[in-house]
């Protein structure tokens, strides 16, 4: 049985243990998720193997059954000395978890956020209102996830039990449904949406899917094994956000007015860029040729141009003129 399927079981283990009435042993394989080992043994051994790392279990017998639950004082972690800033920090900064709304990840992290506005005194939280009307946390364009939980939650556990997934996959570049084969690496939230990175047997490669696209996700019983050498940096290093296509080298040069709001952000890591006497700026960046970096120029307007690749010049300029006979045809 691989390591990370043990340790990701027990961990579910653990959350059931911490309910104050504790769990018989029925209960623990009735509500373990379908896609872990569920057998009585089984659980007794991560029970005994809890015991062993430390965790203080308790077993109570009643009404013929015996309960297990963590020591009455430790299902609460010990209280963090947190400053008053570090909390209202915290509380702030619970805005930024609105696109993953509904999902376990959210609500765990909602239940946190919970707590620490409670250890905060009520001048506190006036004063955390009084700082978000001065300092405020945008988002930008992003997607919400609440309608998409459960196929998160089962992306989550076949990552964390190493299963393949079956999935209905609605192709946008197609713009019809696929069946695909994954083997799921990492769930990436990126530029307002969160992907699955994973081997698609359909296309024997490592993709990206949109979560938003999966349709009837369903585990399978194939475990699979992360390649040795896969890196999820490497992975997307060439993206300018997320979609991925050849490499090529691009040379741009701002105007102006563009080049005093570009030079203080970084587009991709890659970037470098060279003020010019007269105020305008030249970027270099080294990135996948795609619809997405074709979009990203045209959002400088006549604020940019392309020096090279002559390809890329071209297709931006087509585009430009696209746009222009549409606009007028309007």
């Amino acid at each position: 049985m691989p390591r990370n399927d043990q340790v990701t079981r027990q961990w579910y283990l653990l959350r059931l243990l911490e309910s104050p009435g504790g769990v018989t042993l029925e209960d623990i394989v009735n509500r373990l998720p379908a896609d872990y080992l569920r057998h009585p043994r089984t659980v007794r051994r991560d029970l005994e193997a809890l015991e062993a790392a430390g965790f203080p279990l308790v077993n109570e017998r009643g009404d013929g059954r015996v309960r297990w639950r963590l020591m009455d004082g430790f299902r609460q972690a010990p209280s963090l000395s947190f400053s008053p800033t570090e909390l209202m920090a915290l509380v702030i900064s619970r805005s930024l978890l609105r696109p993953l709304a509904g999902t376990q990840i959210q609500t765990a992290l909602e239940s946190a956020m919970a707590k620490a506005s409670r250890l905060l005194p009520a001048a506190s939280l006036d004063y955390v209102d009084h700082i978000q009307n001065v300092f405020a946390v945008g988002l930008g364009p992003h997607k919400m996830y609440r309608q998409h939980r459960e196929t998160i939650d089962k992306l989550t556990r076949a990552i964390e039990s190493h299963r393949t997934v079956q999935v209905r996959y609605f192709s946008a570049s197609r713009v019809r449904m696929t069946r695909r084969e994954i083997d799921p690496y990492r769930l990436w939230y990126a530029s307002g949406g969160l992907y699955l990175v994973g081997y698609c047997h359909l296309r024997k490669e490592p993709r990206m899917f949109a979560v938003e696209r999966m349709r009837a996700v369903a585990a399978t019983d194939h475990p699979y094994q992360m390649p040795l050498g896969f890196d999820l940096d490497a992975f997307i290093q060439d993206s300018l956000t997320v979609m991925r296509g050849p490499r090529i080298t691009v040379e741009l040069l701002f105007d102006r007015a563009t080049a005093v709001w570009v030079k203080d952000r970084t587009w991709h890591p890659s970037q470098t860029t060279k003020p010019l006497k007269d105020g305008r700026l030249r970027m270099t960046l080294t990135v996948a040729d795609t619809r997405e970096l074709l979009g990203w120029i045209l959002s400088f307007g006549s604020g940019v141009r392309v020096l090279r690749p002559p390809s890329l010049a071209d297709a931006v300029s087509s585009e430009a003129k696209k746009i222009a006979h549409l606009a007028r045809s309007n």
